[in-house]
């Protein structure tokens, strides 16, 4: 769990991040032996993440069949707890690819971070233990944090470009009224016709005004 924490709270790109969780889910489960993460972004279901290339194959199975335990967690909100004899009946598709690869125990509980990112986290035993109710519960308990954390870092990031575009919003205006300061000084004309002029030639050149701006106060400094 101690990497867990550390990856929610650093910078680490969020593919690694995933990775990292269905890592650590493995570690955390008694009787998990793979692991992957269902991402659904506008509809359509992903695999943002897994720690074996098996899990991946029996979740784009689930996605060309258009369902399965993970889809059923992620639309309902509901932990699925089965072995894949049991299965069968249900999701013939989803156990004949499971069975295939000789995994015999599934578990998937929804997670659900925002509007953005929902889906399930999934995990597989190769044993036809099914689970039981106890790891459901631990499974329950660590897609919880990890949603939490993931918010928490979400809102953090999004903090974080808001403040760089403000810095920026403030660093384009004062490079600007600079600008129209000069055109003000040298033509001996009132602050909107400075301004017309700084718009006239970034629309003229197609070029961004507070470039326009930059080059001019540069341009009118001389050289340095």
């Amino acid at each position: 769990m101690a990497a867990l924490t550390w990856s929610l709270e650093s910078d680490e790109h969020e593919p690694d991040l995933f990775d990292t969780i269905c890592a650590e889910a493995v570690r955390a489960v008694p009787g998990a032996d793979m692991a992957s993460i269902a991402a659904i972004q506008d509809g359509v279901p992903d695999t943002a993440a897994c720690t074996d290339k098996r899990a991946l194959d029996i979740d784009r199975g689930q996605y060309a069949a258009g369902e399965g335990p993970c889809l059923h967690a992620a639309a309902t909100g509901e932990t699925v707890r089965l072995s894949i004899h049991a299965a069968a009946d249900v999701w013939p598709a989803f156990a004949a690819s499971a069975e295939a690869v000789a995994v015999g125990s599934y578990l998937a509980a929804p997670l659900h971070v925002d509007d953005q990112l929902t889906g399930a986290l999934n995990l597989f035993g190769f044993d036809d233990h099914g689970f039981q109710e106890v790891d459901a519960q631990l499974l329950a308990v660590y897609t919880t944090i990890v949603a939490s954390g993931l918010r928490t870092r979400h809102r953090y990031q999004q903090a974080r470009t808001r403040a760089d575009q403000l810095e920026e919003a403030m660093n384009s205006r004062a490079v600007i009224e600079q600008a129209k300061g000069m055109l003000m000084l040298i033509h001996r004309i009132g602050p909107d016709e400075a301004m017309q002029r700084l718009i006239a030639e970034s629309q003229h050149t197609n070029t961004k005004l507070r470039e326009v701006a930059k080059a001019f106060v540069k341009h009118a400094a001389g050289p340095e």
